[in-house]
C-alpha cells in the first residue's frame, strides 16, 4: 500500500458530513474489512481571557505538511495491519462546532483500528507544520497553542 509520492490532505474549509458519509459509504464494496475507525476533531467554542473562539483559520507549509502526512501514513502502514487510511485537513477559517480533520482507517480486525487510530492523531498532533490561529467572536484574533 505504498504511494510513491505524498497526496494533498488539505481541503478548504470545513469538512463536510456529506464528504465523510460519502467516504464511508465507498467502502461498502471492500468486503475484506471487518472494522473502521474514525477521529473527527471539531474546532471548539473555548472562552479564553473571557472572549469565546469563534472560528480557526487553518495554514500550513503544505508541501512540508504533506511530506509529514505521507510519513505517518507510511509508518501506520507497516506497524499495523490497515486496509486503507485516509486523512483529510481543512485549511482556512473553520466555523465552532464544524470538522477541521477526518481520520479514517480500515482493517479486517477490529482492535487495530482502535490502536492505529490512536497512532495516527497523536503522530499527527506532534509532527505535522498545520497553525491554527483563534478568531474571537470580537474578530481579536491569537496563534492557538496545541495541547
Amino acid at each position: 500500500m505504498k504511494d510513491k509520492k505524498p497526496k494533498n490532505v488539505f481541503k478548504e474549509g470545513a469538512i463536510s458530513s456529506d464528504f465523510i458519509g460519502h467516504s464511508i459509504y465507498k467502502h461498502q464494496t471492500k468486503t475484506n474489512i471487518g472494522a473502521h475507525n474514525i477521529f473527527l476533531g471539531q474546532v471548539r467554542a473555548d472562552e479564553i481571557d473571557g472572549k469565546t473562539v469563534s472560528a480557526i483559520e487553518y495554514t500550513a507549509y503544505e508541501a512540508m505538511a504533506n511530506q509529514k502526512f505521507h510519513d505517518i501514513r507510511e509508518a501506520a502502514f507497516e506497524k499495523f495491519d490497515l486496509t486503507c487510511m485516509h486523512i483529510y485537513h481543512s485549511l482556512g477559517t473553520v466555523k465552532a462546532g464544524e470538522i477541521c480533520l477526518f481520520v479514517f482507517v480500515s482493517s479486517p480486525h477490529r482492535k487495530v483500528v482502535f490502536e492505529a487510530l490512536q497512532y495516527i492523531v497523536e503522530a499527527i498532533k506532534a509532527n505535522v507544520p498545520v497553525f491554527g490561529k483563534e478568531i474571537f467572536e470580537d474578530s481579536s484574533h491569537q496563534w492557538k497553542v496545541n495541547s
